[in-house]
């Protein structure tokens, strides 16, 4: 079964990225770069998974997070940032993310976190 994942990043180059990266074995159901438009589209295209920057504008990734999990707790979040921060780590998991990848190994770490809430479901 292909996953169905919901993209939110600000930077555009990064949301190609991470389609390329993830598309051969998900279904990429949208791409958001605004945070307080995500909730919105969690809802409206009802992913298995939300793969969210930690900064977004409008909302940050950790209470996208927090308020993704509280209102849809079958979709999976997968938190992304750019720096390693075992607070900003942490704040995440408090917030049901699924899974805390730093940009940098997001080719390394991605497709496993992927691969793991596949086998979930």
């Amino acid at each position: 079964m292909r996953l169905r994942v919901l993209l939110a990043d600000d930077h555009p180059d990064m949301m190609t990225a991470l389609a390329q990266l993830i598309e051969p074995g998900c279904e990429i159901v949208g791409r958001i770069a605004d945070g307080a438009a995500v909730l919105e589209s969690v809802a409206r295209l009802q992913p298995d998974i939300l793969v969210v920057d930690i900064n977004m504008p409008g909302l940050d990734g950790i209470e996208i997070c927090r308020r993704t999990v509280g209102t849809f707790p079958a979709v999976h979040v997968i938190v992304l940032t750019a720096a390693l921060d075992a607070a900003l780590a942490q704040a995440a998991r408090d917030a049901g993310a699924a899974a805390y990848i730093v940009k940098l190994s997001a080719a390394d770490e991605l497709p496993g976190a992927l691969a793991a809430l596949r086998k979930e479901r």
